[in-house]
Parts: C-alpha cells; sequence; structure tokens
C-alpha cells in the first residue's frame, strides 16, 4: 500500500472514485498496465482502487489523472452533476445522457464550450414550448 493512502473497505467514497477511475480507463481504451507504465503503480494496487478496497491519496490519484490524460477535478465532476441533478424531475436516461454531455464537454475549449451550452439552451427552450 502507498503511504498517504487510506484502506476504508467498500464504502461509498472508495467504490465511487474507484468506478470513476475504471469508467475513464475504460473509454480510453487502456488496460491497468497501461496506466502501470505511464505511473508506476502496481496493476494489483490500480485494482485495489477500482475495486473500492484503497482510496488513493491525492498525490496518487493526480498521476492517474495525468496518465488518463484528465484534469483531476474531472474524476469527481460526475458524482457533483449527480448531486445537482437530483433536485430536478429527471428520469435515469435524461440524467445518464446529461452526466455524458458533462464529462465529455471537459474537453472541449471554452469557445466549443459555449457553444454547446447555447445549443443546449435552444433545445430546451423548444422542448418546452
Amino acid at each position: 500500500m502507498m503511504m498517504g493512502d487510506a484502506r476504508v473497505g467498500k464504502d461509498s467514497i472508495s467504490m465511487n472514485i474507484g468506478t470513476t477511475i475504471r469508467g475513464y480507463r475504460l473509454q480510453k481504451g487502456m488496460s491497468q498496465g497501461d496506466i502501470e507504465k505511464k505511473t508506476g503503480l502496481l496493476r494489483c494496487y490500480l485494482s485495489r482502487v477500482e475495486n473500492g478496497h484503497t482510496v488513493p491519496s491525492l498525490e496518487t490519484l493526480q498521476k492517474i489523472a495525468r496518465a488518463l490524460d484528465l484534469q483531476l477535478s474531472e474524476f469527481f465532476a460526475e458524482e457533483v452533476v449527480g448531486k445537482e441533478m437530483s433536485g430536478l424531475n429527471l428520469n435515469e436516461d435524461e440524467i445518464r445522457f446529461l452526466t455524458q454531455v458533462q464529462r465529455y464537454s471537459a474537453h472541449l475549449s471554452d469557445s466549443d464550450r459555449r457553444l454547446l451550452l447555447a445549443m443546449v439552451r435552444k433545445f430546451a427552450q423548444t422542448s418546452m414550448s
């Protein structure tokens, strides 16, 4: 186990971050071995993180984010969006779609992000009419 990491068993924090890391890794077509080569973290350690047995330190999360070509904040964005949307009257498919839009929009330039938001606003206004 790496220094600064916490053993927590299968609580919600460890499961959420591990699931998020696995999702991004698979989305990018990478194996745990690919992450191991880029970070120096052992595959067995990465497996423990992805399965929620270990919560990595912020330093370790930063290494994993860099290996996946992500910003550290992207690991937590989906959870925040889910909480923000929980007060809205949306079905599961709508929440899943908006979460995907949020995830992919993180990679857009500012001008492309503004264009996407303008399009979403236009579609929302049209569907509410």
